[in-house]
């Protein structure tokens, strides 16, 4: 008759040997565990593998370990589990490398710390230069030649950077407005001012909210789609592949989508400005029970020549800081999609803070020049 193949583990105290019946599979783990245990504690003399028949490379390994961690080594009757030898191959193999293995080094003293992270920056600093240095070439070849600034590419990236991004745009203008229009009516309620809730929200979302949540919002979703787009490219060899082939990568990859980005973020801040100034007037309207007509009339009184286009010249500021910043955290992909995944995230705020600084430096000038 045919052996027997259901494992069985059983342990004599007296004798303090295992024996061992039929294949332990990886599903007879606990089984053998608590038998190992009970083996340990009556002194782990002996092992009777005769029975046995073949082993998964778990529980080899698990028994391995045990008869390893015996006070003396014990008697085996039997041959042992065929996975033994290949587990001693790999362990041999693993205290060989570890052996190679320099000890790691000391933590470096803090002027080191310093003088590395210099050095770091500075690579940074070199690589952004270099970086400006091409584009401005490449766009100075660009406007010499209609064939090199390839209008198709600058249409489609202008297309899915400004047209796509219309609804999300137009809901945050949209909510933007409402909240700006409720908080300033409420607040001038006492004072019997509900009309110059016109005031505010003309002057917020035409100067600064317009333009500058539609920045945010690009930077978000086009500054980091830039990044990521040039990222992979380059982990894929892609743009490599473009230099072997005598192609300008900038001219190609980099200058459409930032000409592409500052031709779209002015349409969308238009579009931000009217969904802005139409969620005031609803508001107005049945909040504080402001007639269309006279909200209309407020609006051009409280509207400077100067309160559209200070708001619009900013745009393509904006569109270029965010493309630039993208773009260029793009190219620096290196290695790994764990780069891909920092950079990316890198490009989007530092998109973000350079937008809300040059908003800043914008306030001042204007602010300055009485614009």
């Amino acid at each position: 008759m045919p052996k027997s193949t259901e494992f069985e583990a059983r342990v004599d105290p007296a004798e303090g040997r295992l024996s061992l019946a039929g294949d332990c599979r990886a599903a007879d783990l606990e089984a053998l565990e608590t038998a190992l245990r009970e083996w340990a504690a009556t002194g782990s003399r002996s092992v009777d593998l005769s029975a046995a028949r073949r082993f998964d490379i778990g529980p080899a390994w698990i028994l391995k370990r045990a008869m390893a961690d015996a006070a003396t080594a014990p008697a085996v009757n039997g041959s042992l589990p065929a996975h033994f030898s290949y587990l001693d191959e790999v362990l041999d193999g693993a205290s060989a490398r570890t052996a190679d293995i320099a000890p790691p080094p000391r933590e470096p003293a803090g002027l080191v710390r310093l003088g590395r992270a210099l050095e770091i920056r500075g690579e940074s600093w070199y690589e952004a230069l270099t970086y400006g240095g091409k584009l401005i070439s490449t766009a100075g070849l660009a406007w010499r030649s209609w064939k090199h600034l390839r209008i198709p590419s600058i249409v489609r990236h202008a297309y899915e950077t400004g047209y796509q991004a219309v609804p999300v745009v137009a809901v945050i203008a949209f909510l933007i407005s409402v909240i700006s229009a409720y908080i300033s009516a409420q607040q001038l309620r006492p004072y019997g001012g509900e009309i110059y809730t016109v005031d505010i929200v003309a002057l917020g979302v035409l100067r600064e909210l317009g333009v500058l949540l539609t920045a945010i919002m690009v930077a978000g979703r086009t500054g980091s789609a830039y990044a990521a787009e040039l990222g992979v490219m380059k982990l894929n060899d892609e743009v490599d592949a473009l230099e072997s082939m005598g192609i300008n990568p900038y001219e190609v990859l980099v200058l459409p989508r930032v000409l592409g980005l500052i031709v779209a973020l002015p349409l969308l801040t238009i579009v931000a400005d009217f969904m802005g100034l139409f969620g005031g007037a609803m508001l107005t309207r049945y909040l504080i029970d402001l007639p269309w007509p006279q909200f209309f009339t407020r609006l051009d009184e409280a509207i400077a020549p100067t309160t559209f286009w200070a708001g619009l010249v900013k745009a393509p500021v904006f569109g270029l800081l965010i493309g630039l910043t993208g773009t260029l955290r793009g190219l620096q992909v290196r290695e790994s999609s764990r780069e891909l995944g920092r950079l990316t995230t890198v490009a989007v705020v530092q998109s973000i803070f350079l937008v809300i600084f040059a908003d800043a430096l914008f306030a001042i000038f204007f602010l300055e020049i009485d614009f």
